[in-house]
């Protein structure tokens, strides 16, 4: 990679995070949101039930949650786009998120799990295009999923062409300051492969710890491995219950964190709702608030 490319994506980047914290953070000033040093919580709209929806912002709101995760949504039948990739959905849910005072955190597209990454090149065109949505929307990450049928396990073929392919995004996303995380089944040797070969800051990873649990990858160490500058969000995820109930450690995942000095946001995608979706993402932010608190000072 030239080195010009690297400060431009660092300059960038580091002046499109400062602008999204202070636009994003209702009533904030430049001093307390420096001053911040905590954790801030969201859920996906998908775990709220209101994928690529308006209404996903008052239900965070009144859960208590800082922000929410947005899905560019499904395409419809027949074909066609997912619907964020329009500007007046994009207005729509900005517009809800601000008057509901609740933060976008991040964007994800989903729909690369029906129309591969890997081997479309409606996905690829999607990803590519996705960029100009995190510019619109004045937003830094997007998470890049790998699974059902974009899923790279068991295919060599497929992952040689998803770097290649990346390595491609990599120039356009440091250009625009925004980072591309990598959601998989996929564990700590197989995704620094990956990142040792596209060599980009703007190719990280989407650190999902209920998922990696699930595949048998010992949590704390793979993120300490991975370090802060390859992980660029986290899903907190536990697959047998809800929170402090299940298998899952999480105060195991914050020594992990502090670890590494990640204050990023950390997401709620809940997969055990047996109190109803508000009920149960409720539960699961009260355990987690203790753990992972908002520290201002």
């Amino acid at each position: 990679m030239h080195l010009t490319n690297r400060r431009t994506f660092l300059g960038t980047s580091l002046a499109t995070l400062a602008a999204t914290a202070f636009t994003r953070l209702p009533g904030a000033s430049p001093a307390s949101t420096a001053a911040t040093n905590g954790f801030r919580i969201f859920a996906p709209d998908w775990t709220l039930d209101r994928r690529c929806d308006p209404a996903a912002y008052e239900l965070a709101a009144r859960i208590g949650l800082d922000g929410v995760q947005v899905d560019f949504g499904w395409p419809p039948e027949g074909g066609g786009r997912p619907p964020l990739f329009a500007e007046a959905k994009q207005d729509e849910l900005m517009a809800s998120a601000a008057r509901h005072g609740v933060t976008i955190s991040s964007l994800a597209l989903g729909a690369v799990n029906r129309t591969p990454y890997k081997n479309s090149a409606e996905g690829e065109q999607w990803v590519l295009d996705s960029i100009a949505v995190l510019r619109r929307m004045k937003l830094r990450v997007v998470l890049l999923p790998f699974f059902n049928k974009g899923d790279l396990i068991g295919d060599p073929a497929g992952l040689e062409e998803v770097i290649r392919r990346l390595r491609r995004l990599a120039l356009r996303a440091e250009e625009a300051g925004v980072i591309f995380g990598i959601e998989s089944w996929l564990q700590v040797p197989e995704l620094e492969h990956i990142m040792d070969t596209v060599k980009s800051p703007a190719v990280q990873v989407y650190y999902d710890v209920g998922n990696m649990q699930k595949v048998g990858e010992d949590v704390g160490a793979a993120i300490r491995q991975l370090g802060r500058e390859r992980i660029c969000e986290v899903h907190l995820k536990d697959y047998d219950d809800l929170y402090g109930k299940g298998s899952m450690d999480f105060p195991a995942v914050r020594a992990a964190l502090d670890a590494i000095n990640y204050r990023g946001w950390v997401g709620i995608e809940g997969t055990k709702t047996p109190l109803g979706v508000e009920k149960s993402i409720r539960y699961d932010l009260d355990y987690l608030r203790p753990l992972f608190p908002r520290k201002i000072g």
